[in-house]
């Protein structure tokens, strides 16, 4: 037992992506995991949605392994293990939805138990194996889930009204996301994306976004990253010779925006003196 500071570095990340069928949790886990390897070798995709990873082909050689029924966790569990046998640095499970409703997941285990509350104290224990092999996989491992499908008849231009598919709850064993280092969660057909979890930070409270390969570099550099601490953030802000350098100061250390607000604000207004006209003489010497 050993009591020591807490440190980020070399962090496996735990992703998921959600979203209504048609979304693009695929196309966007695939690029999100070459962003992090540059190299679609170390890539590997459990794929449980009848070999539809292989639509995506054109993009690189990644590694396919097609898991078919029974779906139990004891099953994605090997897959799992597979993979890190074979030094794949990202593994993409698509989807996780089969092992909570598939045929032989846990909701057919608990049915074929018998159904009754107390037959989860036997799956619910299958389940959790599941999750801890996620959490403490030697590779980054990035989930897709399927979410349930809704529509609704919104009005766009000129008054006419359109179908619109939306993605509800998702379909997996409430609670997943927490333990998750980020959720992303599909929210249209135009693959836009949105953070609905993000321990890093990065994603969190921003506007919706189309994933790219540099999404997966910046999560990566994140993962590799020590953390910067309160204190060198204040050396920065006050070595700041611009306002568009502390704004970009600002911008990448999210979690330390609200501490050091009234830092961040009076070294702008400092700035912002600097540059006023008033303050500088016709020879160019700064009257203040």
């Amino acid at each position: 037992m050993e009591l020591k500071k807490s440190k980020r570095q070399n962090v496996k990340l735990r992703l998921g992506i959600s979203g209504a069928s048609g979304f693009g949790k695929s196309y966007s886990a695939l690029l999100l995991a070459y962003g992090m390897t540059q190299d679609w070798n170390k890539i590997a995709i459990i794929d449980t949605e009848n070999s539809s990873s292989s639509l995506y082909s054109h993009l690189g050689s990644y590694n396919v392994l097609d898991l078919e029924s029974p779906y139990s966790p004891a099953r994605y569990i090997e897959a799992i293990e597979l993979c890190e046998k074979a030094d794949i640095e990202v593994i993409i499970i698509d989807s996780i939805t089969h092992e909570w409703n598939g045929t032989g997941g846990c909701l057919d285990i608990h049915s074929k138990l018998g159904g009754r509350f107390q037959d989860w104290a036997n799956v619910t224990p299958l389940h959790q194996n599941f999750i801890d092999k996620i959490l403490q996989s030697s590779c980054h491992v990035i989930t897709t889930t399927r979410r349930k499908t809704d529509y609704s008849l919104d009005v766009v231009g000129n008054g006419r009204t359109q179908v619109i598919k939306h993605g509800t709850k998702e379909i997996t064993r409430e609670g997943f996301e927490y333990e998750l280092t980020v959720n992303f969660e599909l929210i249209n057909d135009q693959h836009l994306i949105k953070a609905s979890k993000d321990r890093t930070g990065l994603f969190m409270n921003k506007p919706e976004f189309i994933v790219t390969s540099k999404t997966g570099e910046r999560l990566l550099k994140w993962c590799n990253a020590e953390p910067i601490t309160i204190k060198e953030v204040l050396e920065k802000i006050n070595s700041s010779l611009s306002i568009s350098a502390l704004t970009k100061l600002y911008n990448e250390n999210p979690s330390f925006q609200k501490p050091l607000e009234p830092q961040f604000r009076s070294k702008k207004d400092q700035l912002e003196q600097l540059v006023k006209p008033q303050n500088f003489s016709s020879n160019g010497v700064s009257t203040s």
